[in-house]
């Protein structure tokens, strides 16, 4: 289901960013049906001002 969304958003021109990586294997499977960008803890902790 990941790759054909994918996929169909690349039909449309679209660029992809999955939201929410949180463990290497998720990242790696992404990158593998060529998701172009990624956000989630894995990649960066979430900034909290003032904590």
């Amino acid at each position: 289901m990941v790759r054909s969304t994918i996929e169909r958003a690349h039909d449309l021109g679209l660029k992809v960013v999955a939201e929410g990586i949180e463990e290497p294997a998720c990242l790696k499977l992404l990158r593998s049906v060529g998701c172009e960008l990624a956000q989630g803890y894995l990649i960066s902790r979430p900034y909290w001002p003032g904590r």
